[in-house]
């Protein structure tokens, strides 16, 4: 680091160009590239190789943090395997949704297949998390669709009692499954929600989803709050601020936060390839001042992921620089402790 030039372009195959390996790092970012389940847009588990390539070309200073180039953040590489098994299970799984409502009796051992294969995905996760974990780091996960995260979430569970998740997304993602695939993007916050050390869930920017899902929300009994898209634009056009709707949802968190953010909750035009966009959505700059939110009332973040980002030029760009703001408000807050 001393002879790190951190006004210059940076090393070649490193995160955000930062000379720090996954062992030396504070913050391990764990790349997933899977994205077995996509129902429409494919091209999400290209999106850690993407963004490893355009988070070289961030500059590295920060107005909120001044010494922003010191971040020991790390990205392990990307798994040729877990690509080329995605590559062979979305295969199977497109064969199958094809032909699933023509024909009835369509080979239903493809989504137990498929479910098999998700939850070995899940079982390694867990095991490589919780190996960082003990170790004293702090573990990001960069998807891949939305689904990748679950097995992040199952180690933070073994290690807090308690924690709430801020999930900035288009769609709720209660679904209990989805075209028979249990591990589905479309369900992993019904999957986070049996994890009993999540006591709440917090939802903003949902604008797209189905009366399943909105039962799954009046049942919860108050562990899940959702802030619709809806709501959240018409205030806006009667005078009203982000801060305000931050206070809101900030104060449903309890003190230790995960902070799942699907790049779809923010406008289409800053993520267009993404795996299904809808329009609406946050701006960006709304986005990083929720979680900025989030640190000053001095709650820790415990990880993130962030998912669904698109492999084109232009998300990846956009990516990159969440993942930039994601890894800086984490570190951030753990001063808290």
């Amino acid at each position: 680091m001393k002879e790190f030039d951190h006004n210059g372009a940076g090393m070649p195959g490193q995160l955000f160009g930062l000379p720090v390996s996954p062992q030396e790092a504070e913050l391990v970012i764990l790349p997933v590239p899977w994205e077995v389940t996509v129902t429409y847009q494919t091209g999400t588990a290209q999106a850690p190789t993407a963004l490893l390539q355009a988070s070289r070309q961030i500059d590295l200073y920060h107005p909120q943090f001044p010494e922003a180039w010191k971040l020991a953040v790390s990205m392990e590489p990307v798994s040729q395997d877990f690509l080329d098994e995605n590559h062979s299970l979305l295969a199977l799984a497109q064969s199958y949704r094809q032909v699933r409502d023509t024909q009835p009796e369509a080979d239903t051992m493809i989504p137990s297949k498929i479910n098999e294969a998700s939850e070995n995905l899940n079982v390694y996760l867990k095991t490589k998390s919780a190996q960082y974990l003990k170790a004293g780091k702090v573990v990001g996960v960069l998807g891949g669709d939305h689904s990748t995260t679950l097995g992040l979430l199952r180690a933070l569970a073994d290690k807090y009692e308690r924690f709430g998740i801020l999930q900035i997304d288009a769609h709720a993602d209660l679904r209990k499954a989805y075209e028979g695939f249990t591990y589905s993007h479309a369900s992993i916050m019904f999957n986070a929600l049996r994890l009993p050390a999540v006591a709440r869930l917090v939802q903003v920017g949902v604008r797209d989803y189905c009366e399943e899902e909105v039962t799954v929300m009046k049942r919860a009994m108050g562990r899940v709050k959702t802030f619709f898209d809806h709501d959240l634009q018409s205030s806006f056009s009667e005078g009203a601020t982000w801060k305000s709707w931050c206070d809101k949802i900030v104060n449903e968190l309890p003190p230790l936060v995960y902070i799942s953010f699907d790049i779809d909750g923010m406008n289409p035009t800053l993520c267009p390839n993404t795996g299904t966009p809808v329009p609406g959505g946050l701006q960006f700059h709304q986005a990083t001042y929720l979680i900025a939110q989030v640190v000053k009332s001095g709650r820790t973040i415990i990880g993130f992921d962030l998912c669904e980002v698109g492999h084109a030029e232009w998300d990846a760009n956009v990516g990159a620089r969440m993942l930039w703001e994601l890894c800086h408000y984490t570190m951030a807050s753990r001063k808290h402790r």
